[in-house]
């Protein structure tokens, strides 16, 4: 959320980001790392998730929340989330699809210097 790739990639598609207040992306990390990756999907932590995009639905104006963990989706599912969701893990595993069906141009590399 803090880091350079999804702004850039937001920006470039021409779309406005929001992210959790630190707060709330401490929430979010605590239940990835202690409950989501150690195979745990609790009742209160759904309820923490939800209540944050409520929150940026209500005071920021989202419209749809970028699930960009691949664990999040396990958690917060479309017919629980007060936006639409989009579940970072199948849009790029649908994009690979699309390019390796030479359907869509292969990406190309926008990061600094390999190795």
């Amino acid at each position: 959320m803090e880091g350079p790739v999804y702004p850039a990639a937001f920006a470039r598609a021409g779309l406005e980001m929001r992210a959790p207040s630190p707060g709330e992306r401490k929430i979010v990390d605590d239940v990835i790392f202690a409950e989501l990756c150690q195979g745990v999907i609790s009742a209160p932590a759904r309820e923490a998730y939800v209540g944050i995009i409520a929150r940026l639905q209500r005071e920021e104006g989202c419209d749809a929340v970028a699930l960009s963990c691949t664990e999040i989706p396990l958690l917060v599912t479309p017919d629980v989330s007060p936006l639409p969701t989009l579940d970072s893990t199948r849009l790029l595993a649908r994009a690979a699809v699309q390019a390796a069906l030479q359907r869509a141009p292969a990406p190309h590399w926008r990061g600094g210097p390999l190795g």
